[in-house]
C-alpha cells in the first residue's frame, strides 16, 4: 500500500510541478507581452486594467491550485484523494474552452499534461480507509 501511495504522490507532484511551471511561464513571459499589446491597443483604460488583472489572477490561481495539490498529496487526510482529483479535473475541464478560443499551443499542452498527471495520481491513491 505504501508503494501505491508513493506512486500517487509522484504523479500528483509531477502534475503540480508542470502546472507551477506553466503558471510561472504565463506570468513571467506572457504577462509582459500582454501589457505591451494592451498598451498599443485603443481599448479604454478600464478594459486594459481588467484584462491585465484577469491575466494575473489566472496565473496566481494555477499556482494556488498546484500548491493545494501538493499539500493534499503529501498530507494524510481523508479527503486527499477527492481534493487531488477535483484539482486535476478542474484543470482538464478548462482545456476545451482554451483550445476553442486560442487553438493548440504549448501552454494548453502543458496544462493537459499537468491535469492528466494529477488525475492519475488521484486515481492511484488508496481509499481513505486503507491509509
Amino acid at each position: 500500500m505504501k508503494q501505491r501511495q508513493r506512486v500517487a504522490q509522484l504523479l500528483a507532484g509531477l502534475g503540480a510541478a508542470v502546472a507551477l511551471t506553466g503558471a510561472v511561464l504565463h506570468l513571467v513571459l506572457g504577462y509582459p507581452q500582454v501589457v505591451a499589446a494592451l498598451a498599443a491597443s485603443n481599448l479604454g483604460t478600464e478594459f486594459k486594467d481588467a484584462l491585465r488583472a484577469a491575466f494575473l489572477m489566472l496565473g496566481f490561481t494555477w499556482i494556488a491550485m498546484a500548491i493545494v495539490v501538493l499539500i493534499a498529496a503529501f498530507t494524510e487526510t481523508k479527503i486527499r484523494k477527492a481534493t487531488v482529483l477535483f484539482c486535476g479535473f478542474a484543470l482538464l475541464v478548462q482545456i476545451p474552452s482554451w483550445v476553442g478560443l486560442m487553438g493548440w499551443f504549448i501552454g494548453n499542452e502543458m496544462f493537459v499534461a499537468a491535469g492528466a498527471l494529477i488525475v492519475c495520481g488521484g486515481l492511484v491513491f488508496p481509499p481513505a480507509s486503507a491509509q
